[in-house]
C-alpha cells in the first residue's frame, strides 16, 4: 500500500467520526478506501467511477465548449489551443472545445489546432509556444490563442511580446481560469472564470443533504463558468452563428 492510502486511513480511523471531503484526487484507491468507510463523503473537482460518492465539479467540458464558442462569436475561425492535458478534467474540457469546432462545422485537428505543455508554468508555455512559433517562420498565424490557464497565458503573451506581437491588436488570448493574473504583462485578460469558492460552498450543501438523507440517490452536481471580458481579445469581424458546411461526407457524391 502507497504512502497516500496509508496517511489516508491513519486520518479516517480517528474515534469521532467525522464528514470527508476530497479535492481533486484521483486515486482510485483512494475512492474505494472512502466508500468502504461508510462515512458521509463528498468529492471535490474529481468523480468516482464506481458511482458510490457524490461530487461537485466545475463542468468543464461545458467551459471549454463556451470558452471556445466565445471567440468564433467574436470574429476568430483560426485558434491554436494551449494546454495541459495531465487531468482528465483538461480532458474534458479539449472534448468541449471540439464540439465547439464541430458546432460550426470545423474540423479540429490536434496535430494542428493544439499545443500540448507539459505542466502549467508560464515558463514552459512561453518556451512550447515560442518553438512553435518560431517553426512558423512566416507562415500565417492564427488570430488567436485559447489558453487552458492564466499562468499557461502568461508564458503565451509572453512569447508574443518577445517576437514583436501585440495583444490583443496582433493576436488575441484568452483564458480559462481567470483568478490568478487579472493582468498579464500590462493585459487585463479575458477568461471563463472556472468556480473556485461556489464548489466549497456546495460541496458543504451535499454533505448536509447525506446526513439528512443518507439513502438519498448518489449524483454529481456540475458547475457553470463565469465570463470575464476584458481586453485581451478584440472582435475581428460580425461573428456569424457557423460557417459554410463541410460539403464532405453530407451529401451522395
Amino acid at each position: 500500500m502507497t504512502a497516500m492510502p496509508i496517511c489516508f486511513c491513519s486520518a479516517c480511523m480517528k474515534p469521532r467520526p467525522r464528514p470527508l471531503f476530497l479535492l481533486g484526487i484521483d486515486d482510485p484507491h483512494i475512492h474505494d478506501l472512502a466508500a468502504d468507510l461508510a462515512k458521509p463523503c463528498v468529492m471535490i473537482n474529481c468523480h468516482d467511477a464506481g458511482m458510490r460518492l457524490p461530487s461537485v465539479a466545475p463542468d468543464h467540458r461545458l467551459i471549454g465548449q463556451f470558452a471556445a464558442r466565445y471567440l468564433f462569436e467574436m470574429g476568430h475561425q483560426a485558434i491554436m489551443n494551449v494546454m495541459c492535458l495531465r487531468r482528465y478534467t483538461m480532458e474534458l474540457r479539449l472534448l468541449g472545445i471540439k464540439q465547439a469546432w464541430r458546432a460550426r462545422n470545423l474540423s479540429f485537428a490536434e496535430s494542428r489546432d493544439l499545443i500540448d505543455v507539459a505542466n502549467f508554468s508560464a515558463r514552459d508555455t512561453e518556451e512550447k509556444v515560442g518553438e512553435w512559433l518560431d517553426q512558423r517562420g512566416d507562415g500565417p498565424l492564427p488570430t488567436a490563442f485559447l489558453v487552458g490557464g492564466d499562468f499557461m497565458a502568461a508564458g503565451t503573451i509572453a512569447a508574443l511580446q518577445k517576437r514583436g506581437l501585440r495583444v490583443p491588436q496582433d493576436i488575441s488570448v484568452m483564458s480559462i481560469d481567470g483568478f490568478n493574473l487579472a493582468a498579464i504583462q500590462d493585459v487585463p485578460l479575458t477568461a471563463v472564470h472556472v468556480p473556485r469558492d461556489e464548489l466549497g460552498v456546495e460541496a458543504v450543501h451535499l454533505l448536509q443533504q447525506r446526513l439528512i438523507r443518507p439513502d438519498a440517490p448518489h449524483g454529481a452536481l456540475l458547475l457553470h463558468g463565469t465570463l470575464a471580458v476584458r481586453d485581451s481579445v478584440r472582435r475581428i469581424r460580425a461573428g456569424n452563428r457557423r460557417t459554410a458546411v463541410e460539403a464532405k461526407g453530407l451529401y451522395d457524391d
